[in-house]
């Protein structure tokens, strides 16, 4: 066990990108082999993705794969994958799309949050469960920004998710540093970026960024949520209260 206010002081700074790297660099030394990091292969992926394994290069990396992620998010990932030599760990729901539609239909289709919520469960969230436990799994690095969502803007660097340390390096970075760090490393955009894309998830639930949209997160779900499931924390109404499923 890790005290959390002492850690979230000890790493209290300005958050800068050395800041971030030395957040790593602490990580790693303070929970060794059970380091997993996550990644969705979206739009700003590749900043994480360089930015642990130049510090952690076999450190596993745990992507949920839906099923119903756009043909560029795939082709992204296999590129990034050789350019960085991804210690790549997929996870996949045990129920294929197929079966799913075929005993829930088009979940992604309704007008209700909790068919949203179902489909998060079975496709993201569980398959993100199985991947912490059977990668023994004591601590994972994330790629939040407090920017994102509501709720992002209420953590701190290192938070508690259950059983899990979540530790999130570029909590304090805004879209300016992204594009430096881009820039600095030669690193890419996912491919939809050019068309207009600023957060991309399933094919069915992410659309270009428009000009009366209040936030980037706006462009996922319908609107009608802002997290998937997967960075919510701890108990069951907090989850609720955000419109969404938890892990």
């Amino acid at each position: 066990m890790i005290d959390l206010k002492q850690a979230n002081q000890a790493l209290e700074t300005d958050l800068h990108r050395k800041d971030a790297t030395q957040i790593v660099v602490w990580a790693q030394a303070t929970f060794g082999t059970g380091l997993i990091m996550s990644t969705s292969f979206g739009i700003q992926s590749a900043v994480m993705l360089h930015l642990v394994t130049q510090v952690v290069p076999k450190i596993p990396v745990v992507w949920v794969d839906t099923g119903y992620l756009p043909v560029e998010t795939y082709q992204f990932a296999d590129a990034l994958t050789q350019r960085l030599q991804l210690n790549l760990q997929v996870y996949q729901s045990p129920i294929s799309p197929a079966r799913m539609e075929a005993l829930y239909g088009n979940l992604w289709a309704s007008q209700e949050v909790e068919a949203f919520n179902k489909y998060d469960y079975m496709r993201k969230v569980e398959p993100m469960q199985r991947a912490l436990r059977e990668l023994g799994a004591t601590a994972w690095l994330a790629g939040l920004r407090a920017d994102q969502t509501v709720h992002r803007q209420t953590l701190d660097v290192v938070t508690q998710q259950r059983d899990i340390y979540k530790i999130s390096p570029i909590l304090n970075w805004h879209a300016r540093d992204i594009y430096q760090y881009l820039q600095a490393y030669d690193l890419p955009y996912h491919p939809l970026f050019e068309k207009g894309y600023v957060s991309v998830g399933d094919w069915h639930s992410s659309r270009p960024l428009m000009a009366d949209d209040e936030s980037d997160r706006d462009t996922r779900f319908r609107g009608m949520k802002q997290e998937c499931g997967l960075h919510l924390p701890q108990t069951p109404g907090e989850a609720e209260s955000l419109d969404s499923s938890f892990l």
